[in-house]
């Protein structure tokens, strides 16, 4: 499915459904759906999740650092001649790599940061790092598509949220799985339990395609038919 689709529907179900079993929908567990509706397509660059959190313009910005970082190996002579040129030359060929693999750099290099400098501050930034290191060596629809996937970032988040209540953890974990059980429904699937072969796919839509849009355009109204009654029942409530 697209990631407006995703966003909508686990957001949308994940939050109806802690409203209707009577837990708080609090903003922090609005935010957390949202992030786990969106968050198994970390493993593709070009996802609506990575593309807003290194937008375009990010990534000129980091082009021209690293060509301005390759003319100051340069003429500092950081290395000596010729391997100062070289340096310099490696740098700014990086600097010009396409913005899906200098997407999947910077995702690498922040995982790298939290897993070496974060865990002094949170043995979970460890985690975290780790996770997103695995995301960019692994294909699109892999780990982050499977079962260990959703324990995992459902495991993290009742780690780092479970004293601020049970809303967000599950919010988020409903969310994240929401995704998995969309994109489900492709020609493709999913195959939730590596290294068993075994596809959970029902083959109703191809994404991108008009009977794909068809088919999320229902599941869109359906989750906004379960949200009409969540906030109906609230309301009855108060």
């Amino acid at each position: 499915m697209m990631g407006r689709a995703h966003l909508i529907i686990g957001t949308g179900v994940s939050l109806s459904v802690l409203a209707l079993s009577g837990y708080e929908v609090t903003p922090a567990a609005v935010a957390a759906a949202a992030v786990g509706s969106l968050l198994p397509d970390i493993d593709e660059p070009n996802s609506m999740l990575v593309s807003r959190a290194l937008p375009t313009k990010m990534l000129r910005l980091v082009q021209l650092l690293m060509i301005g970082a390759a003319g100051w190996v340069f003429f500092t002579r950081l290395a000596p001649p010729p391997w100062n040129l070289v340096l310099a030359l490696l740098m700014i060929s990086a600097s010009f790599m396409p913005s899906r693999s200098m997407r999947k750099v910077i995702i690498f290099l922040i995982g790298i940061g939290l897993a070496w400098y974060g865990e002094s501050y949170a043995p979970w930034n460890y985690i975290a790092g780790c996770l997103l290191i695995i995301c960019t060596l692994v294909p699109h629809r892999g780990l982050t598509h499977t079962v260990y996937g959703t324990v995992a970032w459902t495991a993290l988040l009742y780690g780092t949220t479970r004293l601020h209540g049970d809303s967000i953890w599950l919010a988020g974990g409903m969310a994240y799985l929401l995704h998995l059980l969309a994109d489900s429904l492709t020609n493709n699937g999913i195959k939730p339990l590596p290294p068993f072969k075994w596809k959970l796919r029902f083959k109703l839509m191809s994404t991108g395609t008009r009977k794909g849009a068809k088919v999320e355009n229902v599941c869109v109204a359906l989750t906004a038919v379960l949200v009409v009654i969540a906030l109906l029942r609230y309301k009855h409530l108060i």
